[in-house]
């Protein structure tokens, strides 16, 4: 056996996507990083150990601008380059190489920590250094450092150390919770495996064995949904030992899973009930993945009226948008739904008290055992969640140690270089402006070869859609909205009635309250503009919501365009899933109305006027996600050959020496790790594909840096040589497919920006 120590300035334990977005943050910050996991592949419950696909803040599509960026958001577009179609192996191979790609990271696979060095009193605890098993290697480690991360998921580091934890549901009287039971329990979410199939091509016969389950004598084929072509994560609901102890019972629940799932398998194959003579099994999970065990106490507790009500924290660092889903104990033989929903009225905000240990000075967490009750456990549980998380947990960190301070100390003095740090990194992160002394941009004064400035879709349209429900518009409104017109058949004359709502809070995308109405008589007639006169003048730039009433003797016309800070919604569309598997309240407003079956497509518009929600000086306001409005600069549509620029210019000369580019990558397009849905595109197409960076000197425009086949959201561009200059400008000469040039955030700086 060979003894070793390593020394770092973060050790990171678990290698799910918490703890790898909290390495590769903490990493590019320039701290030396331990990562370490005790299997053999990164990525926790969505490597191919388990393949669990990645959920997050858009809620498969259900929260409108939420999916995440940062490090998260660069595995997703990256993923969907690589691996379009979803391969487990694949999307292993995509985490593993954003690790990779950091110098400053260690990586230590299939190495077990089952110790912890901890010492001092009970309300001040301090570790000292986590000792860990590589399995085959017969190595026996030690890590120190002067901060540690404890993303294992079931917390074991942090209960080695004596940090103070939580395990089942809290009573209703101590958050004020609508669904917490009324005396506390030790119930958690239970575990799931899960299973592929294939088709064969040929007869293919199925065995049971013998600790099969016969699920006909159980209420599985009644409350569950079974069909003879699903696999994977479609069958998440194969649960159980919620009611027991999910990790010292981990081999028992396994052992149950299995017997359920060939069982399954064997009432598939053997029961006469389905087509499947030509189907197989292509692979069984035997790793259960665990869905909840201890959740640290923190400096702050998160509950459910915080997800609910979108409680927006001045120490907000990341944010949610999947629902408080929670199961019932039983799992897959409960007689209730599979899950219940409760849903926000869109994102909501996670606060920083709740990634540190109240009585573990140097010890942060991040994913399922972050500080908070077990209903808003519900939401933040799941995966993109955990990921940002992590990456705010590992900025922290690495903050921590180059200033040498505690988790804390660094919420008490530090909080707004926290903040701002991740801003530069583009993490989710809303409602925050980015605002930098050293940054340069914000005090140039900006223009553009062009700006999108009508409000309005392309006229030839390609399909109708009959008013059977009530529809809506969303677009964002800078400057004033006097008239909307809509492009519309009529059958018969009659009267076509719209609602103008605004959104309440700037990152809700829901009718909240109403700001003025509009009806016009129509005559029978195909394809004719109704001029609607709604007079609205916001003192700030926000979206409006438009609800189109029902009208069975109107269509509206509808066209495949998409244009940011514009959706297309439908009331009451079809669900998701079964009621019997997904149990979600139809009058949520995120639920009552849906762009399920709108997505890419708009109702044919145009708004009278101008509108400055795409002005050039969007780029330099510091907001780096759709918030109130797209918070971009938009050219007009690009002509062929003809390339798009944004220029800054300032009064006196200025050295630069790094630009950080943010481009528009469409945040509410869906993008999925695994086989949920298949996107067609490789490229997100709102992106820059080519671009060139120039600055001015000695009268004539000088070429700087150049980037082509660009497909990533944030560009970090440093520069060969210090450059002096008066103007900067960012010519677009090529997009990956939308005709418009689109930047989002431009930020420069003179010396090294802290990546």
């Amino acid at each position: 056996m060979k003894e070793e120590t390593v020394r770092s300035d973060v050790t990171v334990v678990g290698g799910g996507l918490a703890g790898v977005c909290a390495a590769v943050a903490a990493a590019r910050l320039g701290s030396k990083v331990a990562l370490i996991n005790n299997r053999g592949v990164l990525g926790g419950n969505s490597s191919s150990e388990v393949r669990v696909w990645v959920c997050g803040a858009t809620a498969h599509g259900t929260n409108r601008y939420a999916r995440e960026t940062g490090i998260m958001g660069e595995m997703f577009v990256e993923n969907q380059y690589q691996n379009p179609d979803g391969n487990p192996y694949l999307w292993d191979l995509v985490v593993l190489e954003t690790v990779k790609a950091e110098p400053n990271i260690q990586l230590f696979l299939h190495t077990d920590v089952h110790e912890v060095e901890a010492d001092g009193p009970e309300h001040e605890r301090q570790i000292q250094s986590v000792t860990g098993w590589m399995m085959g290697s017969e190595r026996r480690i030690r890590f120190e450092s002067p901060i540690f991360l404890d993303c294992t998921g079931d917390g074991l580091v942090g209960f080695l150390a004596g940090a103070k934890y939580r395990l089942g549901r809290e009573a209703r009287h101590e958050f004020h919770e609508e669904w917490a039971p009324e005396t506390a329990d030790d119930i958690t979410l239970g575990s799931t495996l899960l299973f592929y199939t294939k088709d064969a091509g040929h007869p293919v016969r199925f065995v049971p064995p013998s600790f099969a389950k016969d699920i006909a004598q159980t209420q599985i084929p009644i409350k569950r949904v079974i069909r003879s072509g699903d696999s994977g994560c479609h069958y998440w609901w194969i649960e159980w030992g919620g009611e027991l102890d999910t990790v010292h019972a981990n081999e028992l629940i396994r052992d149950e899973l299995w017997s359920v799932i060939y069982g399954i398998w064997d009432y598939i194959k053997n029961s006469g009930q389905f087509e499947a003579d030509t189907m197989t099994l292509e692979w069984v999970g035997s790793l259960p993945g665990k869905r909840e065990y201890r959740r640290f106490v923190g400096d702050y507790v998160l509950n459910q009226n915080d997800i609910i009500a979108q409680t927006p924290f001045e120490d907000r660092i990341a944010f949610g948008g999947w629902s408080i889903d929670l199961h019932p104990p039983q799992g897959m033989y409960a007689s209730e739904s599979g899950s219940k929903h409760m849903h926000a009225d869109g994102i909501y905000h996670i606060p920083y008290r709740s990634l540190y240990s109240v009585n573990v000075n140097n010890m942060l967490f991040a994913g399922r055992n972050i500080s908070a009750s077990h209903v808003a456990f519900g939401t933040t549980r799941v995966m993109a969640t955990c990921a940002v998380i992590g990456e705010a947990a590992g900025t922290a960190a690495a903050l921590c140690a180059r200033n040498e301070v505690t988790p804390r100390e660094l919420y008490q003095s530090r909080l707004e270089e926290l903040q701002r740090t991740l801003l530069k990194q583009d993490a989710s992160l809303i409602g925050l402006a980015l605002s930098d002394e050293e940054e340069l941009a914000q005090a140039a004064q900006l223009s553009a070869s062009s700006v999108f400035q009508k409000l309005q879709t392309d006229t030839d349209t390609d399909h109708t859609y009959a008013l059977t429900n009530d529809a809506a518009l969303l677009f964002p409104v800078d400057g004033g909205l006097e008239r909307l017109e809509l492009l519309v058949d009529v059958m018969q004359d009659s009267e076509l009635c719209v609602e103008l709502w605004d959104t309440g809070r700037a990152e809700n995308y829901v009718p909240s309250r109403l700001q003025a109405s509009s009806k016009i008589r129509l005559a029978k007639g195909e394809k004719q503009w109704a001029a609607l006169e709604l007079g609205w003048q916001p003192e700030l730039a926000q979206n409006a919501f438009v609800i189109i009433a029902q009208n069975d003797h109107i269509k509206l016309h509808t066209v495949q365009q998409s244009i940011p800070g514009v959706l297309a919604f439908e009331r009451k569309a079809a669900p998701n899933a079964s009621k019997d598997l997904e149990d979600h309240d139809p009058t949520q407003p995120v639920i009552e109305w849906s762009m399920k079956h709108l997505a890419h497509r708009l109702f044919g518009f145009r708004v009278q006027g101008s509108t400055s929600a795409y002005a050039p000086a969007k780029a330099v306001d510091g907001i780096i996600r759709p918030y109130g409005g797209p918070h971009l600069w938009m050219s007009e549509c690009m002509a062929v050959g003809r390339e798009e620029w944004l220029q800054l210019d300032w009064e006196q000369e200025q050295t630069v020496t790094e630009l950080r580019i943010i481009w528009n990558n469409d945040v509410n397009e869906d993008l999925i790790n695994l086989h949920h849905h298949y996107t067609s595109f490789e490229v997100l197409p709102d992106l820059a594909k080519s671009y060139r960076i120039e600055a001015f000197a000695a009268g004539e425009w000088h070429a700087v840096a150049a980037t082509a086949d660009n497909r990533r959201r944030l560009n970090v561009v440093k520069l060969e040589k210090p450059v002096k200059t008066q103007a900067i400008r960012i010519v677009i000469e090529a997009t990956n497919g939308s005709p418009y040039a689109q930047l989002i955030a431009i930020q420069l700086y003179n010396g090294h920006s802290g990546r």
